[in-house]
């Protein structure tokens, strides 16, 4: 059976386990990333320019866990990856070494200790990535690249191909950019716009006002944008948390 006979099993293997939605196409894709190769765990995302990084699919709670903690960070192997264009392999040293504060978020909330990134063509809506995840350095070994970007050029004709079917407008997108994980990301970007009104800053200020308030109190950015929103937060305190 050819790579991608084999994905698309997986592929329709996660929609018969309830993930059938359009809009939950980057879960089953995920997941089937995550059965094919010899890893943990697998997410995908999409930088759209800056620090959009928009999460699509995760294969676990704890892959979108790790996505959320270097969304938070602003910076990590993925987000190196997609404004490379290039892989990144990241082990356990390599993780302290190049991004300490990602990886002290990371080992001190999920298992993972090694991960590498790919990035993904472009899929219609921004330069996409892949993450995968591995709970020891060197199983790291095992993954074949080429598959790997094998797996990764099948994601992203998957995701084309979907968005040309989708009624999508430039606004809104396709379908699969309303997934749940997405559609809590979109919360970030509405907090940001009601903290630039609020204190007369830019967006990406406002992005860095609630990073630095999000590592100061062990949460991430998109729980601190859920409190900004529901009005559970003094936004006045943050000028003093960069």
């Amino acid at each position: 059976m050819s790579i991608a006979d084999r994905f698309a099993a997986e592929v329709r293997a996660a929609g018969r386990r309830g993930l059938d939605g359009p809009e939950l196409l980057p879960e089953r894709l995920a997941r089937a990333a995550a059965a094919m190769l010899p890893v943990a765990d697998a997410s995908l995302s999409l930088l759209e320019g800056g620090d959009k990084r928009v999460p699509l699919g995760s294969s676990s709670p704890e892959a979108a866990t790790a996505e959320r903690l270097q969304f938070t960070v602003g910076d990590g192997p993925c987000m190196m990856a997609a404004r490379l264009g290039e892989p990144v392999f990241a082990s356990e040293d390599d993780l302290r070494r190049r991004w300490p504060q990602f990886t002290e978020q990371l080992f001190g909330q999920t298992e993972f200790r090694a991960i590498v990134a790919f990035p993904l063509l472009q899929a219609l809506a921004g330069q996409g990535a892949m993450d995968l995840y591995f709970r020891r350095s060197e199983r790291m070994s095992r993954l074949d690249v080429f598959e790997a970007m094998a797996v990764g050029d099948l994601i992203t004709a998957a995701l084309s191909d979907a968005a040309v079917f989708s009624e999508w407008t430039a606004e809104l997108g396709p379908d699969w950019l309303h997934a749940p994980l997405a559609r809590r990301r979109a919360r970030v970007w509405q907090a940001m716009g009601r903290l630039s009104l609020q204190l007369d800053v830019e967006g990406p200020t406002a992005l860095d006002l609630m990073r630095a308030h999000a590592l100061g109190t062990m949460r991430s950015v998109d729980e601190v944008a859920a409190d900004v929103l529901a009005d559970r937060l003094d936004v006045e305190a943050l000028r003093g948390t960069r």
